[in-house]
């Protein structure tokens, strides 16, 4: 007999059978179960519980006799957007799932239903907090009071809802993995692992070891199995950082693992499953490089179902006080910032962003003979700073990515002039791998 207060679940499919078997397994799980044959009669039930308990849980075919499933995702997006829903489709295309997953779908199943996969699907969505109200109270590390910053916390609160795989654009330096650290605390997987990697940082060779791990005797040195990151972020979250620096071969490998849910581990002839979701994130314009063939398509669409796109620091200059307050009060630093220094930084292009701005006032808190710093103490750099523009040409700042080129490029020079051109010491003094260096050079024409 059911508990009073079991958690109640609607099933949506217009197949009896496949009704009777996940109502089976959902009762062996304690949860009380409610069925919909169709999408009227799903909105029907849903408006008269939303008077009432209401449901704790929807699951939906994505094919039904008098509709599709993706009306069911949008009805409860717009009238229950507590309850969490998934999809289950017959054919698992990678389109069925995005398009679910971009209504508002928590995650999809695909037929046969795995009844596995089922319990932990349902496992995982009963544990979905009420994200809007945990959004405002765990966002605020993002800082800053600018209109740019409050939308990006109002996303991350809503994207902590859905298991679907996000994507964070952004320049380096902006935040983009303490946004996909905002996105792990606020979903259901916060008590999980939040496992980040960065592409850009491991050798070709020792690429997929990483990401799946091997067994012993796999190659010389492996004295011993060894989990890759998948098998690390089990229930949790991986942080695919720099994706866009993977090698297609790469590539390949890692889209079977996402759309089977399954990794081999180098060495071994077996496939073991993994239960991660995945958040990347690249300072590069994937879009672009799809069009030049250095991304694979098929991969951008299955890790771009979602796009969060990290404002710079020029963007937002009224938050600039804010997060220089905030780092040098977190360096444990008496320094407060001048009117005048303030207004440099506010002026100032940060081709690095926060990164960058950290940099700057550490140098200036160890060089600074006064607890008050001056614009002088800051050492900016002149190239990059954003004057007013009504004292240079008109046409100095249009069109916007040559702009940024130039600031990018006169960054890049200073950087290897004062690293007196090692290229390796150059990338770590502009806090990007040695690869995204190399690209940028060619990139930019630098010789």
């Amino acid at each position: 007999m059911l508990a009073a207060d079991a958690p109640k679940v609607l099933l949506v499919d217009d197949e009896p059978d496949l009704l009777d078997l996940m109502e089976l397994t959902l009762g062996k799980m304690g949860l009380d179960t409610d069925r919909a044959l169709s999408v009227a009669e799903a909105r029907s039930k849903l408006g008269r519980q939303s008077r009432q308990r209401g449901y704790d849980l929807c699951l939906t075919d994505m094919r039904l006799g008098d509709g599709q499933g993706l009306e069911v995702v949008q009805h409860i997006a717009e009238h229950c957007p507590h309850v969490p829903v998934a999809v289950i489709t017959a054919h698992g295309t990678a389109e069925n799932a995005v398009a679910a997953l971009k209504a508002g779908a928590f995650d999809y199943l695909a037929k046969p239903v795995s009844l596995d996969q089922l319990r932990a699907l349902v496992k995982m969505a009963l544990r979905v907090p009420d994200f809007p109200a945990q959004a405002r109270e765990n966002a605020t590390s993002l800082i800053g009071r600018s209109g740019a910053m409050a939308e990006i916390r109002t996303q991350i609160g809503k994207l902590g809802r859905t298991q679907a795989p996000v994507h964070i654009s952004g320049e380096s330096g902006s935040g983009k993995e303490l946004a996909a650290r905002l996105i792990h605390q606020e979903g259901n997987r916060a008590s999980g692992p939040f496992i980040p990697l960065n592409c850009g940082a491991i050798p070709e060779t020792l690429m997929e070891s990483e990401l799946f791990g091997y067994k012993k005797g796999a190659f010389t040195g492996a004295d011993s199995d060894r989990e890759g990151v998948f098998q690390s972020a089990k229930g949790g979250t991986l942080f695919l950082d720099e994706v866009a620096d993977l090698p297609l071969s790469m590539q390949v490998k890692l889209l079977r693992a996402l759309q089977e849910k399954k990794v081999r581990r180098v060495g071994s002839n077996k496939e073991e499953p993994v239960d991660v979701r995945i958040v990347s994130a690249t300072h590069q314009n994937l879009g672009k490089l799809v069009e030049a063939g250095q991304f694979r398509q098929d991969l951008y669409y299955r890790l771009n179902v979602i796009e969060l796109a990290m404002p710079s620091l020029r963007e937002r200059p009224e938050d600039v006080g804010d997060i220089a307050a905030a780092i040098l009060k977190r360096m444990g630093s008496s320094h407060r910032l001048s009117d005048k220094a303030e207004a440099a930084l506010k002026a100032y292009a940060f081709p690095g962003n926060v990164r960058e701005l950290e940099n700057i006032l550490e140098r200036a808190v160890a060089l600074a003979e006064q607890p008050v710093l001056q614009a002088s103490d800051l050492n900016l750099s002149p190239d990059a700073s954003l004057v007013n523009p009504g004292e240079i040409g008109s046409d100095s700042l249009y069109p916007l990515q040559d702009y940024l080129d130039r600031l990018e490029k006169s960054a890049i020079e200073q950087a290897l002039e004062k690293t007196r051109y090692n290229k390796t010491a150059a990338a770590r003094l502009l806090g990007v791998t040695f690869r995204s260096l190399r690209y940028r050079l060619q990139r930019l024409g630098i010789d």
